[in-house]
């Protein structure tokens, strides 16, 4: 996959068939959009291109709402794309004054000039160009002053999925991680870096990786215990996570702490991959360490048979 941080960067193939939206998560009804762009790239000898967006424009818009969480961040998306076969990956800059074209100035200067989009797939309820006035019949209806063919993906086809980024977001703080993976195609996951903690798991028996994740709008699903699997490198470890506060030791901030079943070595410093299988409780505040201990025994032996 090649990948444009500038739209002057992109030299056009031949045959473009081209989609565009923020595409958070990459679940199920997106990759219904680039499956289809790729069976009309396929017919065509064409290629497919993908017109994203960063910052995701609600960052832009609404600069004051600091309560957008995102399913996926901007690398791990590029990743997820890549692995579905994208040819091309634009990633057009955001910013007030693209937000201000019209939707005509948009599909000329953009999907027409600058991407020669050849075929446009967009979903049923996609909208675009300043106040997003631009829509599918919109296009349809301009159609002889585009130059370019057009499919919509119904709204049948999509609500026969059920699946939205916010039904996926919502399921994630409430635990549902089943839901969430259902409507993803995937289980939901996380990466950051492994820092030093307070090593307080150590002295109990059960060492963990302290994780950082650095994008702050990053979602992290409810507080609670869950059954995961750890990624260092290539290898995948069965693992309990912890989200939340810590009150057993009067935690003053959230933290992300894996425990890696069957594993004795030093992750510090080193990416984490953490793939949510199952919510096993809530975070609870316990009498002592020994009592805590006690229960995560629990958890470690339900996590071994979930996973």
């Amino acid at each position: 996959m090649k990948i444009y941080h500038q739209l002057a960067d992109f030299h056009p193939p031949q045959y473009s068939v081209v989609t565009s939206g923020t595409f958070d998560g990459v679940h199920l009804g997106h990759q219904k959009i680039l499956g289809r762009l790729k069976e009309l790239a396929a017919r065509k000898q064409g290629e497919t291109v993908l017109l994203t967006y960063w910052p995701h424009p609600r960052l832009i818009l609404q600069p004051e709402d600091n309560s957008l969480r995102l399913l996926t961040t901007l690398t791990e998306k590029v990743k997820l794309l890549e692995e579905l076969g994208v040819d091309h990956l634009i990633i057009l800059p955001f910013t007030k004054e693209l937000s201000q074209m019209s939707s005509e100035e948009f599909i000329r200067e953009i999907l027409v000039e600058k991407v020669q989009t050849k075929t446009l797939v967009i979903g049923y309820d996609h909208k675009f160009g300043k106040n997003r006035e631009g829509s599918f019949e919109y296009l349809k209806s301009h159609s002889h002053l585009f130059g370019f063919d057009m499919e919509e993906i119904s709204r049948q086809d999509v609500d026969d999925l059920a699946v939205s980024s916010t039904k996926i977001r919502t399921a994630l703080a409430q635990g549902d991680i089943s839901t969430a993976s259902k409507y993803l195609g995937r289980p939901y996951f996380l990466s950051g870096q492994v820092v030093k903690g307070q090593q307080i798991g150590r002295s109990i028996g059960f060492p963990t990786a302290n994780i950082q994740v650095v994008d702050k709008y990053k979602l992290l699903p409810r507080d609670g215990a869950y059954a995961v699997y750890a990624e260092v490198g290539a290898i995948r470890y069965k693992a309990i996570l912890n989200i939340g506060d810590r009150p057993t030791v009067d935690g003053k901030k959230k933290t992300i702490e894996a425990h890696l079943i069957d594993f004795d070595g030093d992750v510090y410093g080193q990416e984490l991959s953490i793939h949510f299988q199952e919510f096993l409780r809530e975070e609870e505040r316990f009498e002592n360490l020994d009592a805590l201990k006690n229960q995560l025994v629990i958890d470690r032996e339900r996590a071994i048979f979930i996973l």
